[in-house]
């Protein structure tokens, strides 16, 4: 299945949470963003009906449909930014992506709806033999919009969301008209905002706003847009003024506990992102006690059965929580597991973890691998009974657990600790970010051009999202995606590796041979590649990649979510990607390489 949302690159240029409470808010502002909101979304459904009634037609005009599908992708990006905010679920069938999405808990299928399914109808060419199908799609976004209307006549807390999805075209890939509806976007957001700026003032937002604008409008070439400078130009000038706005106008928060932290200024801020955000719950956030604890826990093989092994025998500090092995063996056996040792740097920002996503926790996951017998063929209840016996650790647990006349260790503990262990392991703090925090030494211009190519022309930046570069879906990073790229079974490349991936955990058709978008953060640290450790550098997956994955090397995929078609990028373009990569290391310490 091809997927077009994967044709363009994603860049997230503005992304800010400001949070007013209506009862502390000038109700007319309230009152005029809401009839705003409303008149925006009943324009959207006059240009739909005008679709509709143009595709009804026996004989309907391809050039009209096309240029009302224009004004119609117009009209959403102008109240886009409180449509993804509020009604997310709503969203998902006007502008979602055109694929099956399947929710992992319950395994149902949600088929492809909204923009950008009728965008694949409508271009290059008016499919004809498609016009059901598009009149029925044209039909569901009344649903979408009925729902929208709704929320904004009722809503009573404002809580400010602004994204900018579409200055890489990520939801036009075919039309790619990124600028223009991200011109119309950003002048959505500031007239809103400058509903609040006339009460405190001296941010200058509506410059900040006017000057993203006119360069969105002098750059409006896909391939050539320097998403660095703009960025760092006009993007995180205008969060940062949102957000000291927001502290001017000292209005009561609204708090929470997600992955992007409320108190961020821009995306690349230091602390931007919870390490605490996918616990179990509020009672099991890392503590500096539990860390220590974990530390200690992470080396220790008293958790195998054997007695042999350690998380730490596979997830070694000194070669990035990673054990530079294809695969690692079979306890006690030379035979391989089955798949390659994945990182443990910034694992906590993930919703789920390993390579098919049936771990919701970092705890799930720590209890998975010791009760797994090819890796650590342990027992946790009988791994506590031994951590009890051991004095050092009982004091340790007494401290990083305290409690009441204890007489036993809690296997959740165990597993709570070494979770807590690996949400230190949290380091957003490569070159690339010092750059984005304002370092302009920090890169150089290869990386640079390998950053707008990783987030343009490459395509990567559509599944690996900035800053994180993994699989979590911004704005709410709460969910965490899989692809289909058909990974080689081995080096030869002649067959498509017979893992199954999220398949042997659901079976459903769309997810046979999908796995988990992982981390490109210090993938330059972490080889070999993929599921099964297929490449050993990041040229041959670059490589693979711009072959157009395993349909370009002539492996029938028929749910490959990746392009097919090839890249067509130059050796010097290839060479700029990896540099760019190579930007993303994280810079850790001698001490906590040893941790």
């Amino acid at each position: 299945m091809k997927k077009f949302i994967l044709v363009s690159a994603l860049l997230i240029a503005t992304f800010s949470y400001t949070f007013f409470s209506c009862t502390q808010r000038s109700p007319s502002r309230e009152k005029i963003i809401a009839n705003t909101l409303q008149a925006q979304v009943d324009t959207f459904v006059a240009i739909k009906n005008k679709m509709l009634a143009e595709t009804e037609k026996p004989s309907a005009n391809e050039r009209e449909l096309q240029n009302l599908f224009l004004q119609e992708r117009l009209a959403y990006k102008k109240f886009e930014w409180a449509s993804e905010y509020f009604n997310p679920a709503a969203s998902r069938f006007v502008n979602g992506p055109p694929v099956q999405e399947i929710e992992m808990s319950s395994g149902q299928v949600f088929e492809p709806a909204g923009l950008q399914v009728i965008e694949g109808y409508l271009f290059p060419k008016y499919n004809v033999s498609q016009k059901p199908a598009l009149i029925n799609q044209l039909k569901l976004l009344q649903t979408g919009c009925d729902k929208y209307k709704s929320y904004f006549i009722n809503i009573d807390i404002f809580n400010w969301q602004v994204l900018t999805l579409g200055i890489a075209g990520f939801d036009n890939p075919l039309t790619l008209k990124s600028s223009q509806e991200s011109i119309t976007c950003l002048e959505s957001v500031r007239n809103a905002m400058a509903l609040y700026e006339d009460t405190v003032g001296n941010e200058n937002l509506p410059a900040k706003f006017d000057a993203a604008i006119k360069y969105l409008q002098h750059n409006t070439d896909f391939n050539s847009f320097d998403r660095a400078e703009f960025i760092t130009r006009y993007g995180n000038p205008i969060t940062i003024g949102m957000s000291n706005l927001e502290e001017k106008l000292n209005f009561k928060l609204t708090t929470y506990n997600r992955l992007l932290n409320q108190g961020a200024k821009t995306l690349f801020d230091k602390n931007a992102f919870n390490p605490n955000a996918f616990t179990p719950g509020l009672d099991a956030f890392a503590t500096a006690k539990r860390v220590a604890l974990g530390r200690v826990l992470f080396s220790d093989p008293i958790l195998s059965g054997t007695g042999t092994r350690s998380c730490q025998s596979c997830h070694q500090p000194e070669k990035a929580f990673t054990d530079g092995l294809v695969k690692n063996t079979v306890l006690g056996s030379r035979q391989l597991v089955r798949r390659n040792t994945p990182t443990l740097i910034n694992a906590a920002l993930q919703a789920a973890q390993f390579y098919d996503l049936r771990a919701n926790t970092l705890e799930d996951q720590a209890s998975a691998v010791v009760g797994n017998r090819d890796e650590m063929h342990g027992s946790l209840q009988a791994a506590a009974k031994k951590i009890w016996q051991n004095k050092s650790y009982r004091i340790m647990f007494a401290d990083a657990f305290p409690k009441k006349g204890r007489t036993n260790i809690d296997t959740l503990e165990v597993t709570n600790a070494i979770g807590s262990y690996v949400r230190s392991l949290t380091y957003l703090n490569s070159r690339f970010d010092e750059y984005m925090r304002g370092n302009k030494e920090a890169m150089s211009q290869q990386e640079l051009n390998g950053f707008n190519l990783f987030m343009g022309k490459a395509k990567c930046g559509t599944c690996h999202y900035m800053p994180l570069f993994n699989g979590s879906f911004p704005p709410r990073y709460n969910i965490i995606e899989s692809e289909v790229i058909g990974v080689p079974e081995n080096t030869a490349q002649a067959a498509i590796d017979t893992d199954m991936g999220r398949y042997n955990i659901l079976k459903t058709p769309a997810f046979k041979h999908a796995f988990k978008i992982t981390s490109v953060r210090n993938a330059a640290l972490t080889a070999p590649y993929m599921h099964n450790g297929v490449f050993t550098t990041l040229e041959q997956v670059v490589d693979f990649y711009n072959k157009g994955g395993g349909t370009g090397l002539g492996y029938k995929v028929d749910n490959q979510t990746l392009p097919t078609g090839k890249l067509n990028l130059t050796l010097k373009e290839r060479n700029e990607i990896v540099a760019f990569i190579k930007s993303l290391n994280s810079k850790m310490t001698i001490q906590q390489q040893s941790d």
